[in-house]
């Protein structure tokens, strides 16, 4: 047989696909998805293995993700004030599943309350999109470009690689519609998106998927981080708060007890620590970078872990001569000259605040600074917040910038939060913003070196300590009442 044959000419070899089952047990449909998923995976890793030691392929290897699908013929009678949970009309919703070790917790909630608000069973069966053998491999296993030299052909005729028809974000934008069986989608990504996403998280945190919490703080500068890994380990050490462990690059994970792991090898390009606790409600924290294409980057990737709230901490510029440095800016409107999310959300769509964060980021500024009331305004305002892409938009002609500004009534000016916010609400993730002033450039307060350095000791701590308040506020918040109906369109999938 010629090693260059085309794709038609090996046959396609795959594993007997354990049957399909219908579940009113959340917990039983979860493990069916687990057995699918393993057997799936583990028929690729063998072949590939294989393969790389010499042997011949006997053929096209191919193997299935699993799907969770339910059926339902009649509309169900819902507490109307649920956003998820539950499907908009009868027909058929399924959704492709990967990584059911990592999400069991997530989809267990969710399949039962499907199961509770439809009273109809779900199905557990093999779906029709291969798994890319790429995200068939154990976490941390590379596949490099030289395999395809010992396989003398491209690997794609032996292996499936990723799809980008179904690695894409048409599902949250509204514009995936029924797949080729008729059914529309049960949950907000695809298997294959999520593959992706969780490779490029360890890519860019030098940490695994396993270890972000569902509560995420984003900021843009280091100085945070430090002040977070900080009390991280304090956490750890001390047996009453709740906190099992921090974990920083390169999967370093520090306990009571001792440390493991690590190092990274390498700076990512997003430090990540993650104080942890046993159930996922604990913090992690990432250091974005500058930039709105930078906060759209990790937010598409970290949104696949459906956290129950994200944050962004920050320095901004402020734009009211009275505003002092180290005042904070409660975000509540976003004018978004960011422009990298432009195709998927057109500006025209209003980021709206939400109630429950605006409050608990209030509240904790209160709590955190001794002031209350009328006098809070004395340090912290509300208002808009402007994102541009221009890091030095004030060296360019500014009378037209400012006008602008000035008809948003904006306050602050940074290049990351409406980014953060406009992908919180495109991908249905609570969010939040809470900046501090660090310059003013329109009245000549610039952020020189001496300046910045005696602002960095006197706010980061607080600040942080601020973030970290609200979001062990927003922790103790029924999981319904953060995830509101005012991030839910018109025909939602029932997976949250």
């Amino acid at each position: 047989m010629s090693q260059h044959l085309g794709l038609t000419d090996l046959p396609v070899l795959s594993p007997t696909p354990l049957q399909s089952e219908r579940f009113t047990d959340a917990a039983k449909a979860v493990r069916k998805l687990q057995a699918l998923y393993n057997q799936s995976t583990q028929f690729l890793r063998a072949n590939f293995e294989a393969v790389m030691d010499g042997q011949a392929p006997k053929g096209r290897y191919r193997a299935f993700y699993p799907q969770v699908s339910i059926t339902t013929t009649t509309h169900a009678k819902l507490d109307t004030r649920l956003a998820f949970g539950h499907v908009a009309e009868p027909g058929k919703y399924a959704i492709n599943i990967t990584r059911p070790d990592l999400f069991a917790g997530y989809l267990e909630q969710q399949i039962g309350l499907l199961l509770q608000n439809h009273g109809v069973p779900v199905e557990v069966s093999i779906s029709d999109i291969p798994i890319p053998v790429h995200f068939a491999m154990k976490e941390g296993a590379h596949i490099e470009g030289a395999i395809e030299d010992r396989l003398e052909r491209p690997m794609r005729d032996v292996f499936d690689v990723p799809d980008l028809e179904c690695t894409n974000d048409a599902i949250v934008n509204g514009t995936a519609g029924a797949d080729a069986q008729g059914a529309l989608p049960l949950g907000p990504f695809t298997a294959q998106r999520v593959d992706y996403s969780l490779a490029r998280l360890s890519h860019y945190t030098a940490t695994s998927p396993t270890h972000f919490q569902n509560h995420v703080l984003f900021t843009n500068y280091q100085f945070y981080m430090d002040e977070f890994l900080s009390f991280a380990h304090a956490q750890v050490k001390d047996p009453d708060s709740g906190y099992d462990s921090v974990v920083e690059g390169g999967n370093i994970i520090t306990t009571a007890s001792g440390s493991s792991g690590g190092p990274a090898g390498r700076t990512p390009q997003m430090p990540t620590y993650h104080l942890t606790r046993k159930d996922g409600s604990g913090i992690t924290m990432v250091n974005i970078g500058v930039g709105p294409s930078n906060a759209k980057t990790i937010t598409d990737h970290v949104a696949v872990l459906r956290p129950h709230v994200w944050l962004m901490l920050g320095h901004c510029a402020g734009l009211r001569n009275s505003q002092s440095l180290g005042d904070y800016v409660l975000a509540h409107a976003y004018m978004r000259e960011d422009k990298v999310l432009d195709d998927d959300l057109p500006t025209s769509v209003p980021i709206p605040p939400l109630a429950e964060v605006q409050v608990a980021l209030e509240q904790a500024v209160a709590a955190v600074t001794d002031y209350s009331g009328y006098d809070l305004k004395k340090i912290m305002r509300t208002g808009t917040v402007a994102t541009i892409d221009n890091r030095n938009w004030e060296l360019r002609e500014t009378s037209g910038p400012v006008f602008r500004l000035s008809q948003s009534r904006a306050i602050a000016l940074d290049m990351e939060s409406a980014t953060i916010a406009a992908n919180g609400f495109r991908f249905r993730v609570p969010y939040g913003t809470l900046l501090c002033v660090s310059d003013k450039p329109l009245h000549g307060e610039l952020k020189l070196p001496g300046m910045a350095t005696a602002f960095y000791k006197s706010q980061v701590a607080q600040h942080l300590k601020i973030g970290i308040h609200a979001m062990e506020s927003l922790r103790e918040m029924p999981l319904e009442r953060l995830h509101s109906r005012k991030l839910r369109s018109f025909e939602e999938t029932a997976f949250l």
